[in-house]
This record gives structure tokens, sequence and C-alpha cells, in this order.
């Protein structure tokens, strides 16, 4: 596991929400961070429906977002988000987890650019997706 990738895992582990939420790192590397969080009565914005909150799916992806940001190999390390844009597209299935895949496809000096996806098991489907900026220490 490279620096980075340990600086990514080690964040996950300083954010209380997304031990609670019950967030999992699947995969992080060379810019690429897939995250997993099961579904969960707490994490439930309808009760009647069972669809998990919005909510729980934008920490998800804003946190998947920032660990792929602090894997990239020219990341200095930490990060904050300056902007995310999410699509909800559908509701995820209620008793289905759900899955995040962010990518951060380019770095300047002092952001970072990043997209990701949000999948149920419907992997044809997604139920959300994002586009996002970080930012990222001067690396001059």
């Amino acid at each position: 596991m490279t620096d980075n990738n340990k600086i990514a895992a080690q964040f996950m582990g300083a954010i209380p929400h997304a031990k609670a939420m019950g967030m999992q790192i699947t995969h992080v590397g060379d810019g690429v961070a897939e995250m997993k969080m099961e579904y969960a009565e707490h994490l439930v914005g309808d009760p009647e429906t069972g669809v998990i909150h919005g909510g729980a799916v934008s920490a998800l992806m804003d946190t998947c977002c920032g660990a792929a940001v602090m894997s990239h190999p020219e990341s200095p390390g930490a990060t904050a988000t300056i902007d995310l844009r999410i699509d909800y597209m559908r509701p995820a299935k209620p008793g289905q987890a759900i899955r995040a895949r962010a990518e951060c496809y380019h770095i300047t000096r002092s952001v970072a650019f990043v997209r990701a996806q949000t999948l149920d098991d419907d992997a044809d489907r997604p139920v959300a997706q994002a586009t996002g900026t970080f930012t990222v220490a001067d690396k001059t």
C-alpha cells in the first residue's frame, strides 16, 4: 500500500460519521476509490418506503471522492470538498447495499477534479452520479 493509500485509509478511520454510517473502503489506489455502505434502518429517509436518505448517499459519495483524491499519485495528502454536484437518478432499492466509485481524473496545483457514481445491485441503473472539486495543498 502506497503512502497516499495509507493516508486515505487513515482518513476513513478519522471520520466519525463514516464509521457511524458503516462506510467501508473496498478499493483505493492511483486516484480511484471504491466504497460500500450496507443498508441499515438508521440510514432510511422514508420509513414508509424504506429508501435510504439522500444525505446518506451524498455523504458516501463525498467521502469516496475525498479518498480518491488522497490516493492520487500527485496528491500531497489532505483534501477538503470545494464543490460537489450530485444528480440523484433514482432511489436505492430498500434492503440493498450501495456502492460508490470515484475517480480523481485531474489535479492542478491547488484543485482536484473528481467524478463518481453510486449503484445498488442494479449495476445498469445508477442511483446517483457526481462531479466535484476538492482542495489539495499547493505542490510548489
